[in-house]
């Protein structure tokens, strides 16, 4: 017996649709053959799954195929399979893919598409029964559905009409005239339905709306993020392009130091080379005067030629004590100073262009220095006290030990470096001059007007306006970098490589001046 509404299958038809379909499906996409292509090897695939697969091996030495592996140095010709592609196309209109649902007509003994589901009648009807139906009896059509019950009445089991506005509900005949939503507000679900489309109208010109201010914000940021990429792209190839023309101007320079240091060397050297080249001469005199007499055969000759010569001889077989000086050598020291030097400075450009400008001559300002704040001699190192050491001020810290540096930077890039002790509480960062001198909200990173790295104990962590990030450095030696105009204060630890910890963005809107704040054991030190 035929289930009405539902999917009506053989099974002998569906055991060999599923094998048909397994024979007929592309290995790659595991659907039907699109417009089907075969390699030489003889395996087919649907021609944009191959061709994707082919592109993906340009490059890579050769090519292959997905299903057996053959191997191809150039890449393989694909010839359409017109019978294989025929036979799919067939088998893809007959049968709708897995998973699909299909509504058949309740009527047809072989599968066939419903175009319309009667209501009343809880069927689904092909073209040509929903003719013969509607002659018969004019009955509510839907599109094709199975689930006759979701559009009926679960009390009364007729057809909804109506819809409630008062309790936004579907309802039948008989629940408007009998039942609980007699007397309410009602409309035909046409009415309703163009209503309710109306005001989903409105929603969605409204999120429409929204999804294109979305659209241009990603846009803008995607071209902010554009223009930052290539402007740092240019600013480091730019730096790097220097690095080179000052290492290039370094390298002449010592290659100068050492030409002129030869050139000196080789003249101190230049009298003795000559007396040596005189001496040279006569001493190969000698020799040729000495190996003519070992030559002759007359030992007469040989005997007073001695006794003639002999002061010659003398002077030969005496032994000669002239001193020749070691040359010198070059000046190292010079040299290496010349290259060290070198270095530095460009060692010095290259931290102004990544770091900005040294921050110099950075000192405690003891006239806001807490009570209990100790402050070197030289005014670069801040500990804690035991003892009050300084009168009320108003410029003074009342509630924490913290004091502010006499400079501050209002624009411009700037960089200082601070060491903190190993034991102890402190923090260190940076402060608009209004911050407040008293109270919870005055210790710096507990405010808007101050962002600080903080010790405490054996924990660190980046704070402004009440907020922690935690932070997990390994030594005790920090850079503070701030870039005014760009809104950007970061934290480094001086550590092998160096480490970046955190970058705070912010618009700046007053001076900043350095600021610390030092606990129990704890101090630090502003380092030159």
């Amino acid at each position: 017996m035929k289930q009405e509404g539902i999917i009506q299958t053989k099974p002998s038809y569906g055991m060999a649709s599923a094998d048909l379909r397994e024979d007929l499906s592309c290995s790659i996409c595991l659907s039907i053959y699109t417009e089907p292509v075969m390699l030489p090897c003889g395996h087919n695939f649907c021609q944009g799954c191959i061709v994707k697969v082919l592109e993906t091996q340009e490059g890579s030495g050769g090519y292959t195929c997905p299903e057996c592996r053959e191997e191809y140095e150039e890449r393989p010709a694909l010839h359409r399979n017109r019978t294989l592609g025929n036979i799919a196309e067939k088998c893809s209109l007959a049968q709708p893919e897995p998973g699909k649902t299909e509504i058949l007509c309740t009527y047809c003994d072989s599968p066939v598409p419903a175009v319309k589901s009667c209501l009343q009648c809880e069927t689904s009807l092909c073209n040509g029964h929903l003719q013969k139906h509607n002659k018969s009896v004019q009955h509510t059509l839907t599109e094709p559905t199975c689930s006759f019950m979701d559009q009926k009445c679960s009390i009364h089991s007729e057809i909804f009409r109506y819809h409630c506005c008062e309790d936004s509900v579907c309802i039948c005949v008989s629940c408007c005239l009998a039942g609980e939503h007699r007397g309410h507000r009602v409309e035909l679900l046409s009415e309703a339905s163009e209503k309710k489309k109306e005001k989903l109208g409105k929603v969605l010109e409204k999120l429409t709306l929204e999804r294109e201010e979305a659209e241009r914000e990603v846009q803008g940021l995607q071209e902010d993020l554009k223009e930052k990429g290539a402007g740092e792209t240019e600013r480091v190839t730019v730096l790097f392009r220097d690095i080179r023309k000052w290492v290039d101007s370094l390298e002449k320079q010592m290659l100068d130091v050492l030409s002129r240091q030869k050139e000196k060397l080789s003249r101190d050297l230049c009298d003795v080379i000559q007396n040596l080249e005189i001496k040279q001469d006569e001493l190969s005199g000698k020799i040729r005067h000495i190996e003519e007499l070992c030559n002759m055969a007359d030992p007469l000759v040989v005997l007073q030629e001695r006794e003639s010569h002999g002061a010659a001889f003398c002077g030969a077989e005496a032994a000669d004590d002239t001193k020749v000086p070691s040359v010198r050598d070059l000046d190292k020291g010079l040299i290496s100073d010349t290259l060290v030097t070198g270095l530095a400075e460009i060692m010095r450009e290259v931290r102004a262009r990544v770091y900005g400008q040294e921050a110099k001559n950075v000192l405690l300002d003891i006239s806001t220095a807490g009570q209990f704040v100790s402050v070197s001699q030289n005014k670069k190192t801040a500990s804690e006290s035991d003892i009050a050491l300084y009168p009320d001020s108003p410029d003074r810290f009342k509630e924490y030990n913290q004091v502010l540096c006499n400079r501050s930077f209002k624009s411009g890039q700037h960089y200082w470096e601070v060491e903190g002790s190993t034991l102890g509480d402190w923090d260190i960062g940076v402060a608009y001059p209004s911050i407040k001198r008293d109270g919870e909200e005055s210790g710096i990173g507990n405010n808007m007007h101050s962002w600080s790295l903080c010790k405490c104990a054996d924990t660190f962590y980046i704070s402004h306006n009440f907020s922690e990030i935690p932070v997990s450095p390994s030594c005790h030696k920090y850079r503070i970098s701030l870039d005014y105009e760009a809104g950007l204060l970061s934290f480094y630890e001086l550590s092998k490589p160096v480490r970046h910890l955190y970058t705070f963005t912010a618009s700046f809107t007053e001076p900043l001046h350095p600021v610390f704040c030092v606990g129990d054991q704890g101090w630090v030190r502003i380092c030159k």
